[in-house]
């Protein structure tokens, strides 16, 4: 189970390069678009965010920062890539599907965007240069 969850697979090295180029910028901008959120959860101000799954807008803006901030963190550094993309893959869903349901596509294109290449480096794994080719390694040796 493990070595599935961190197989980092098996590309050329010009996959690889595009893997690891698409887990920073996409990750690095999803941190950005976090830290507002962030900034938020963690402030004095009372929360104004919405509650698209009806979970409490207090829950919905801490799993919002979870996979914005966190998640994207794990992406960057190549880390259980495949578990991280799930959370990011769900709030871009929902985002996209929920909360812009009803807007038009420009608005919702950004989230449809995301949730494209996380569903692609979900499917696809890291590449060679993460984390999780190293403990992959770590684990298929013993």
């Amino acid at each position: 189970m493990l070595k599935k969850l961190f197989n980092p697979g098996t590309y050329n090295n010009n996959i690889d390069l595009s893997l690891l180029i698409l887990r920073l910028v996409f990750g690095a901008l999803m941190i950005t678009h976090g830290w507002g959120k962030w900034l938020k959860l963690i402030g004095d101000d009372p929360i104004k965010f919405s509650d698209p799954l009806g979970v409490g807008v207090f829950a919905s803006l801490a799993l919002a920062v979870f996979a914005e901030v966190f998640c994207s963190m794990l992406l960057i550094f190549g880390a259980a890539t495949r578990l991280a993309s799930i959370p990011l893959i769900i709030t871009m869903a929902v985002a996209a599907f929920i909360v812009h349901a009803e807007d038009a596509l420009q608005d919702k294109e950004m989230a449809l965007l995301y949730l494209t290449v996380y569903l692609a480096i979900a499917i696809s794994g890291s590449g060679k240069y993460a984390l999780d080719k190293f403990i992959y390694d770590k684990i298929s040796k013993q």
